[in-house]
């Protein structure tokens, strides 16, 4: 009895987790997150101005985050050709992201959602942490690519592939 009642959780957890992942299509979950250059970032302020990319990562100051993180700030000249907004983001406290960002010399913002909250809402919140997926989310506000095979070390080269290969405009 007690094996079913697991196998019938597990089941049941499963299906609640599928049925509220976002997919490509959807309107992105609006945010209002403090990030690590001191602003506070909404994602609708961005709609009809440009496209954003978020990309999720678990725990600053870890050996993947640190590689993904100096991956985009290595190329961020490249990705900002594109007419693109772009940030990282963890449940790390907006401290915590502060020092990561200066540490690997990030010339973009972090942000932070040490609630948790936005994670849950974009499907990514595990355990007290999130999970490495990149959202691309279009000029309308809505997710056109959600990578979830992301490569720290080739997060930026893979960024900018992305963006050009959605069709995002150059500036």
């Amino acid at each position: 009895m007690r094996k079913l009642f697991v196998l019938v959780t597990a089941v049941c957890s499963l299906w609640s987790f599928s049925a509220h992942a976002l997919e490509v299509g959807d309107m992105a979950p609006d945010f209002e997150l403090q990030a690590s250059d001191g602003s506070t970032y909404t994602l609708s302020d961005f709609r009809g101005k440009e496209a954003v990319v978020v990309a999720w990562f678990p725990r600053a100051f870890t050996s993947g985050c640190t590689v993904e993180c100096k991956s985009l700030a290595e190329n961020g000249d490249k990705i900002r050709e594109y007419a693109v907004s772009y940030f990282m983001a963890s449940t790390d406290p907006v401290e915590k992201n502060t020092e990561f960002a200066q540490s690997t010399d990030a010339d973009f913002p972090l942000l932070s959602d040490p609630s948790g909250d936005t994670a849950k809402a974009y499907g990514v919140y595990t355990n007290g942490f999130a999970r490495r997926h990149t959202f691309y989310i279009d000029v309308e506000g809505r997710i056109t690519r959600i990578d979830t095979a992301v490569r720290p070390a080739s997060s930026a080269e893979d960024m900018i592939a992305n963006l050009a290969d959605l069709g995002v405009a150059k500036r």
